[in-house]
């Protein structure tokens, strides 16, 4: 008897859950599966937001986006992740100039969805964002974090990158108890072989929201649809024309599944 009431919980529970869930869509036709009671918080941000990048252009600066793996995720750490977010948000600030560029860091604590947020509920609410109202974007730019923008966080030079990372956890994992449940090898392999938008579940529907802007943007203005198209930068160097127009495999984009 008890076993059985306890199995009917159970099935409530998970009832419950699921119909929590909701599929959502953008305006170029991104759908995601979101949990239903975070659409309030998705939408407050994506608002904040967009009145943080009207400021910005208002100043007369070009505003980009920055692409990298936040998650911890495969040998990877948020606490790795956001930081090195930070530096490469400053280090292309510094490049193109500050008075003249912004680039908007994903990352940064102040656009943080509620505790129990999915990967999904956030590439809802930062599609919004790269969309913009019409789907057409309000940024300038999007820059793809590659692995000399994670090289530069570490100090890797070429020579011996992975025993300097190994060394690098050893330290940092003195004074970071979460980390060590990474793993010194899962880190080591990360940060060393795979680091990069390249292994993102985000960062792969990111560039796809972005091929897609590019094309609507195209396709509204076929005379100078071309020339106005989103830079897209990645590791450093603009991306090669055929990549403007490639898809890559979704990340977390999809429906709600039975």
């Amino acid at each position: 008897m008890k076993a059985a009431l306890v199995l009917l919980i159970l099935i409530c529970t998970l009832g419950s859950v699921q119909a929590e869930k909701l599929t959502q869509c953008t305006a170029n036709g991104f759908c995601y599966c979101v949990d239903r009671g975070l659409s309030e918080a998705v939408e407050k941000n994506v608002d904040t937001i967009r009145k943080l990048l009207a400021a910005e252009k208002a100043k007369g600066r070009a505003v980009g986006y920055l692409s990298i793996p936040l998650s911890t995720l495969g040998g990877g750490w948020f606490n790795e992740n956001a930081k090195t977010a930070v530096e490469t948000k400053a280090r292309i600030e510094a490049r193109l100039g500050a008075s003249a560029a912004w680039v908007l860091n994903p990352g940064a604590a102040e656009f943080a969805l509620p505790a129990g947020a999915t990967g999904a509920d956030y590439m809802l609410m930062w599609t919004k964002v790269l969309e913009g109202p019409d789907g057409l974007s309000e940024l300038d730019f999007v820059y793809f974090v590659g692995p000399s923008d994670y090289a530069r966080h570490f100090g890797l030079t070429g020579a011996g990158d992975l025993e300097r990372l190994e060394s690098y956890y050893d330290e940092a994992a003195k004074t970071d108890e979460k980390l060590k449940a990474v793993g010194r090898r899962a880190f080591r392999d990360y940060y060393g072989l795979r680091a990069s938008v390249t292994f993102s579940y985000g960062s792969h529907d990111e560039w796809n929201i972005v091929r897609a802007i590019n094309q609507k943007r195209r396709e509204v203005n076929a005379n100078s649809g071309l020339a106005g198209q989103m830079g897209i930068m990645f590791d450093g160097q603009p991306a090669a024309p055929g990549l403007y127009e490639t898809p890559v495999v979704p990340g977390n984009a999809g429906v709600c599944r039975p």
